[in-house]
């Protein structure tokens, strides 16, 4: 009799994919075809949503909307760099460039969230000085925050949740900041024809918080 051998982690995970496949197939495509037909002649999004890479954090879930909806870029801390010319790859400014100029998308939204790993990391400054690969590449990226750390640090410290929780929410006001350096996006804004918001999801308890235009506060949606 031959010995039957469990499954290997990667097989089981691909399984896992795969019946997540089906079940989309069988729920998510077949009783939408016209819509997905429609979907495959283009996308007309009017957000754009820049969001965490966290795996707990799905814009899609989150603000439950069908695909063609949202225009997403997710990446570590949600962050937007600043408008730069540098010799690169500036994917989220592709990305950015692509919302407003080709989707003429009418908003944008910076969505941070608790428990990030990326502002965590900015504010304890754990990642300083490590290689490329070995941490190097995140600190590096972080250090966009740099300089919003140092008033939570001097007021709340650099650990705990409500020094993370003051983190979070800068980044949200820094990525704002950044969007309005991009002489596209400062244009439409003044124009009337492009909004931004920021806003922050409390995965602990699955509240939504809005971000004050004026005050740059945030608070929950009702």
């Amino acid at each position: 009799m031959t010995e039957s051998r469990a499954p290997q982690p990667e097989q089981r995970v691909l399984d896992t994919l795969l019946d997540g496949y089906r079940r989309f197939r069988s729920s998510g495509w077949s009783p939408h075809r016209e819509r997905w037909q429609r979907l495959s002649e283009g996308q007309q999004p009017e957000v754009m949503i820049v969001a965490c890479s966290d795996s707990r954090v799905d814009p899609a879930q989150i603000f439950d909307v069908d695909p063609g909806e949202i225009f997403v870029v997710r990446n570590v801390a949600a962050l937007v760099p600043p408008f730069e010319t540098t010799p690169g790859h500036h994917g989220v400014s592709a990305a950015l460039e692509f919302a407003v100029q080709v989707l003429k998308v009418k908003e944008i939204v910076v969505m941070g969230h608790g428990m990030c790993g990326g502002c965590k990391a900015a504010l304890t400054q754990e990642l300083h000085g490590a290689e490329p690969g070995q941490g190097g590449f995140i600190a590096d990226w972080i250090s966009m925050l740099d300089e919003a750390r140092a008033p939570v640090a001097a007021e709340f410290g650099t650990s705990g949740r409500p020094a993370e929780r003051q983190m979070e929410q800068a980044a949200v006001r820094v990525s704002l900041e950044n969007l309005m350096t991009f002489p596209c996006v400062r244009h439409k804004v003044k124009n009337g024809e492009l909004k931004l918001r920021g806003a922050f999801f409390a995965i602990s308890d699955g509240e939504l918080h809005l971000m004050d235009q004026t005050s740059g506060e945030f608070a929950p949606v009702s």
